[in-house]
């Protein structure tokens, strides 16, 4: 059985991440959504809130589950007994960016990294710009599931 990882921070879980789930979805014979939290980044919404989000965006998913991740993504892979990650790429700073953490992960666990490209309609999609647009009432629903799209306008815009 060929189980593959996609890790992340998630906030929000747009329909860019959603795409490359559905196609390593269709590649492996299991998904592992990892939500991760970076402890550089300050988030909008908290792991357990994520995992619902994503959860209710891939319900349609049977060979797909999401957990919290903690740690190193090499520790968590041997963990989950993953020996493959998959990442997607919108443009080549994400290359240059996953590029040195996929070496680093395999230098620290022999984890494979597999790119996959995001479609040209997701490649603007960024985390950070859509919680930006919606604190002034931009309509995202084109730009991520539908119970992220409810639940980002009720946490930035209190409604």
């Amino acid at each position: 059985m060929r189980r593959v990882l996609f890790p992340g921070s998630f906030d929000p879980f747009t329909n860019g991440h959603l795409d490359v789930v559905r196609r390593a979805s269709k590649l492996f014979d299991e998904v592992v959504i990892g939500v991760g939290t970076n402890k550089m980044k300050k988030y909008l919404f908290s792991p357990e809130e994520k995992i619902r989000l994503i959860e209710a965006s891939t319900a349609d998913l049977p060979n797909v589950s999401v957990r919290e991740m903690t740690g190193l993504t090499a520790d968590y892979m041997k963990e989950i007994a993953a020996d493959t990650l998959v990442r997607g790429l919108r443009n080549e700073t994400d290359y240059l960016y996953e590029r040195d953490i996929a070496e680093m992960n395999h230098y620290l666990g022999t984890v494979e990294t597999v790119f996959l490209m995001a479609r040209p309609e997701h490649q603007n999609i960024s985390s950070s710009i859509l919680k930006e647009v919606v604190s002034f009432g931009a309509d995202v629903h084109d730009l991520v599931p539908a119970p992220v799209a409810a639940a980002l306008i009720e946490k930035v815009q209190g409604k």
